[in-house]
């Protein structure tokens, strides 16, 4: 579909209607708030599934133990206080008081070692935490200790994550399952319930306020401070396409569309009811990933051949189309984050003739390239289609695998060569939270068969990130990362494609929403 035709059905449909569904308009007579997420909620174990949706429904749900202020600076959240040994190998902990579970049933120490064991099994950083874990214990009611074999410096930096995979804090039975087998438990300790009985996956997901969580003193800072529920209740309205949504957002039939098309940004900035505003200070990276266990990624030369011939302006304008909410980021660490730059001007310079002669030079023998693209995914259905463009430019055969998301996760999974049902490429973007450093960064990591779907191997990449753990200040961490980015250069674990801010969309009688990565819900109102 075109951008004139899109906008065309969308301004067809504002009269129609989309939502008249009495099902759907449930709690419109209270303080509720209608909200069109990014993708349907399929999973709630935030463990066992690492996509934004869960992530998002877990700050709902569930409440941390540390937390990430707008300036990416760890707070104490559940924690009332902490203490840390001079050799800095036993950190005690201690939460407030009056933190509950939704059923009502105090939250303990116990529950807290149990959450953080089973977050540790899973998340990358919470791996890298367990590797320095000597023992985990409940020492009280209120209080719980780390002992460490080794000091690990980023110790809050590990507890308070912001993105994925956050340590939400669940009841004692939850942290003892298997964290390779999703939990289906919804209990949280978090500012607001979550409303199973009336959960329909690909339609419609309802939280609503906890009346006995108990929120910091200090005012809300993003996902740090005092988390004040103003409303009774939140729907999730799932809506997949794009036109519905946008006339539903200008009907007044729902209140916030996380992430417009867009191509539709036009038609609703028309609309004098409607806000458009970036809330995301950093945004989200873009990348192409390889597979680097088969023909022909697995020979470097072929990975620096496409490097020299992206253009991120290509890119960003398929993707984005606008400068206003994209920026080229030569980088391999979000640029905006303390630690991302735009370094790669030398290596990626767009020029297509020096790259079909590296691809000549690399060995190249005409392998399938199998790209798998997303067709209901907008943003990344386009980074798909330009690479193939480019691809076959550069001479390479180039098979494109149309299909929709969840297929691409399936597929993406599948270790057998492309011809096997196996893959070549494929594009997505991150959260500049989640690639902002290398502890956090999971695509980064080249650690072979248990690194993320791609599967690098690079030694000398992984012992940085080792040393940038142990890194004793600020200055050794920079010049750290700045090793690391020369490596990955070398070794092109994935392509940086530039850099999208993604606005929000909310009606003007809703109030509060905050400047940050992940949506927010405490502190928003409705006029």
């Amino acid at each position: 579909m075109s951008r004139r035709s899109t906008i065309g059905a969308a301004a067809g449909l504002v009269a129609a209607g989309p939502l008249a569904n009495p099902s759907l308009a449930q709690g419109a007579a209270r303080n509720t708030l209608r909200f069109i997420p990014h993708s349907n909620l399929a999973a709630v174990d935030p463990v066992a599934a690492s996509g934004y949706i869960v992530r998002n429904y877990g700050f709902m749900v569930y409440d941390t133990l540390f937390a990430v202020d707008p300036d990416f600076r760890v707070q104490p959240q559940m924690v009332e206080g902490h203490e840390v040994s001079g050799d800095g190998r036993l950190w005690r902990f201690r939460l407030r008081e009056g933190l509950k579970f939704h059923d009502d049933q105090p939250v303990r120490g116990a529950d807290c070692v149990a959450s953080i064991r089973r977050w540790g099994a899973r998340d990358t950083m919470g791996q890298t935490l367990m590797l320095a874990v000597d023992e985990i214990r409940a020492t009280g009611d209120r209080d719980f200790e780390i002992r460490l074999k080794r000091p690990f410096p980023l110790m809050l930096e590990a507890l308070g994550k912001l993105s994925t995979q956050p340590l939400f804090i669940v009841p004692e039975r939850v942290g003892l399952s298997d964290p390779m087998i999703p939990n289906t438990e919804t209990i949280g300790s978090g500012p607001f319930r979550f409303l199973r009985d009336q959960w329909v996956p690909g339609s419609l997901a309802v939280f609503e306020r906890f009346a006995d969580y108990v929120p910091r003193a200090e005012p809300a800072r993003g996902a740090a401070g005092g988390k004040r529920v103003l409303l009774d209740r939140v729907e999730w309205r799932i809506i997949a396409d794009p036109a519905t949504s946008a006339a539903a957002l200008q009907t007044g039939e729902v209140d916030w569309w996380e992430q417009p098309a867009f191509d539709l940004l036009p038609l609703l900035t028309r609309n004098r009811e409607v806000r458009i505003e970036l809330t995301d200070p950093v945004g989200s990276l873009l990348m192409m990933r390889f597979n680097h266990l088969h023909p022909p990624f697995d020979n470097v030369r072929v990975r620096r051949a496409v490097l020299a011939a992206v253009n991120q302006r290509d890119y960003l304008e398929a993707a984005v189309g606008s400068a206003r909410y994209s920026g080229e980021c030569r980088g391999f660490f979000a640029c905006g984050t303390p630690l991302g730059s735009d370094q790669g001007t030398q290596v990626m310079p767009g020029r297509l003739d020096d790259a079909i002669r590296m691809l000549r030079e690399s060995g190249y023998a005409g392998e399938n390239v199998v790209i798998i693209s997303p067709t209901d995914l907008p943003t990344t259905n386009a980074m798909s289609l330009v690479t193939a463009d480019l691809l076959r430019r550069m001479g390479m055969r180039v098979e494109l695998v149309a299909t929709d998301w969840s297929s691409v996760l399936s597929r993406r999974a599948n270790r057998n060569p492309p011809d096997r049902g196996g893959w070549s490429i494929f594009h997505t973007f991150w959260a500049g939270a989640d690639v902002a450093n290398p502890i956090v960064h999971l695509p980064l990591r080249t650690h072979g068969t248990a690194a993320w779907a791609g599967w690098p191997t690079d030694e000398p990449l992984e012992a940085l990130r080792t040393r940038f753990l142990e890194a004793a200040d600020e200055a050794s961490q920079r010049a750290i990362v700045a090793e690391m980015q020369r490596r990955a250069f070398e070794t092109v674990p994935f392509v940086p494609l530039g850099q999208m801010k993604p606005p929000t969309a909310y009606r003007r009688n809703v109030q509060g929403i905050f400047n940050a990565t992940v949506p927010f819900f405490w502190g928003v109102s409705k006029a």
